[in-house]
């Protein structure tokens, strides 16, 4: 693995890096290679960091204004999003509705079935 690294190092290319990534999959136990992602992201700035594990993760950043109605995009969204974001973006958005409309809500979700 120490040689597979400074060949990615030496070639520097976004095959080599995800060639890594395959053979660190079979060659290192699931310690290792969190061990390695942990010193990895330690070494960069948090927004680097940050951005760095959203890429591995995935998320859906911010909801785009909706383009025809609104459901079928914020359904889109939240397919992608994490739970991070669905559960910020849930609550930030059922504080911002009126007294009445929280009601409403209140009440659809108290009549859906919840998976456990």
């Amino acid at each position: 693995m120490s040689r597979l690294l400074g060949y990615c190092l030496t070639l520097s290319s976004v095959d080599a890096w995800l060639s890594f990534s395959l053979i660190a999959r079979v060659r290192l136990s699931a310690i290792e290679r969190g061990a390695l992602a942990y010193a990895l992201l330690k070494s960069l700035d948090r927004d680097t960091a940050e951005m760095t594990a959203a890429a591995v993760i995935g998320q859906g950043g911010d909801p785009l204004p909706p383009f025809l109605g609104g459901m079928d995009d914020a359904r889109q969204w939240a397919s992608w999003a994490s739970p991070q974001e669905l559960k910020a973006y849930a609550l930030a958005a059922f504080e911002a509705m009126p007294p009445k409309d929280q009601a409403a809500f209140h009440r659809h979700i108290s009549t859906m079935e919840v998976a456990a």
